[in-house]
């Protein structure tokens, strides 16, 4: 295929511009190329949105093939898809709908939340990203929870009026006077996009047109980012796919505690207390197992060596601490069973256990080491071969 002939000031028609709700267009193919695995068509208008303003690219059709990105050069636009058309012929294009409409919803709802912490703390946009899950908003300055729940409801009074979007392009002399958000210096043509009494913000992606068409604005979280705050919103079509999420999750949490769903916090903190209370007595119980076991070592055992499927983590420390206190020359604790492995702790107040315990790991794979008097690891085998091992070892200690 090759390209046409074509003049370097030539601009492609943005049909997204004067008509943000088109969905399906017709073109002719001014060019075609392979880059990689994909083709990079141009058309002499297209109703399809590059990524720009912290929007990511429309997606779709153009003349049976599937147009998987977008991007701007120079005032021309470029459909990246994944196969070919011949050029200059007439093709029809049609625009992924509902992620256009959602993008939409979210960004004009970007713009009235924007445009609120603006004339309400003085903060400025200074990051917004619109993700494929929920967007993002930086703001130079700290917001209290308080105030953004003032926000969120001052928002979606904006969404009640149900506002006509506004879009003008004033003149270089008309913009000197105006007033308007704009997170980068801008040079030639400004587009400004106005929520009436809420925000004028120079913008270049589509918006709804009217407030309305947002349905919902829910601002689900907030960070403290770089000085500022980092709000997470949703919008319309995903503020109520997660309000769906959440209503499942909700009864399902309801069920399980046998709570009604507007006492499930209650219920949450209720269960809290009382695994708390139950781990206090379980702590009670494993230091009695402790004690117990360890007036069960006979007295005349130099060398114990103790394998528990109950005693572990700290415990075995205490358990090892406990045998010891009847001045025995080593106490080795092991949690575990013979096809998983062992923790082990062992220890000593004779002897300097570093040099065992290098021992014991080179003849049972273990990993692990510590002070004199106390060294932990992990090591594998058979237990009788480890309980052999420790009492041949340690009948030889000095």
């Amino acid at each position: 295929m090759t390209e046409s002939k074509m003049t370097e000031n030539r601009i492609t028609e943005k049909l997204f511009y004067q008509d943000s709700h088109l969905r399906e267009f017709t073109a002719e193919v001014i060019s075609c190329e392979a880059v990689k695995d994909r083709y990079e068509i141009e058309t002499d208008r297209t109703a399809f949105f590059p990524e720009g303003g912290g929007q990511y690219a429309d997606t779709g059709e153009l003349g049976g093939v599937r147009v998987l990105d977008v991007r701007e050069e120079n005032g021309r636009i470029f459909h990246v898809a994944d196969g070919p058309l011949e050029v200059g012929t007439t093709v029809s294009g049609r625009v992924d709908w509902e992620e256009r409409f959602m993008k939409m919803q979210q960004h004009t709802g970007e713009h009235i939340v924007s445009g609120l912490v603006h004339s309400k703390f003085g903060y400025n946009n200074v990051g917004f990203h619109l993700g494929s899950e929920d967007c993002t908003m930086d703001f130079n300055g700290e917001i209290t929870g308080e105030e953004l729940r003032e926000i969120e409801l001052e928002a979606n009074r904006a969404v009640w009026k149900n506002l006509e979007i506004q879009v003008l392009y004033p003149s270089a002399s008309e913009a000197e006077h105006m007033e308007y958000r704009s997170k980068i210096e801008i040079e030639g043509q400004i587009r400004i996009v106005t929520v009436p009494g809420y925000d004028v913000c120079a913008c270049c992606a589509p918006h709804v047109k009217r407030t309305g068409e947002i349905g919902l604005i829910k601002l689900t979280g907030m960070q403290r980012y770089k000085g500022g705050v980092r709000v997470t919103m949703l919008c319309g079509v995903r503020a109520l796919s997660d309000y769906a999420v959440k209503q499942e999750q909700a009864a399902d949490i309801s069920a399980l505690l046998c709570a009604k769903q507007n006492e499930i916090a209650e219920a949450v903190h209720h269960l809290r207390d009382e695994c708390a209370g139950l781990k206090s007595q379980i702590v009670g119980k494993d230091r009695k197992l402790v004690m117990y076991q360890a007036e069960m070592v006979p007295d005349e055992e130099e060398t114990v060596c103790i394998f528990s499927d109950d005693i572990e983590g700290e415990n075995m420390r205490l358990l090892m601490n406990k045998v010891l206190e009847r001045e025995r020359k080593l106490c080795a604790v092991f949690h575990g069973d013979g096809s998983g492995g062992y923790r082990y702790v062992i220890g000593s107040r004779s002897a300097d256990m570093r040099p065992f315990v290098k021992e014991f790991n080179a003849a049972f794979d273990g990993r692990g080491g510590g002070r004199p008097e106390m060294v932990q690891g992990t090591a594998s085998g058979n237990e009788e071969d480890i309980k052999a091992w420790i009492l041949e070892k340690a009948g030889n200690m000095q």
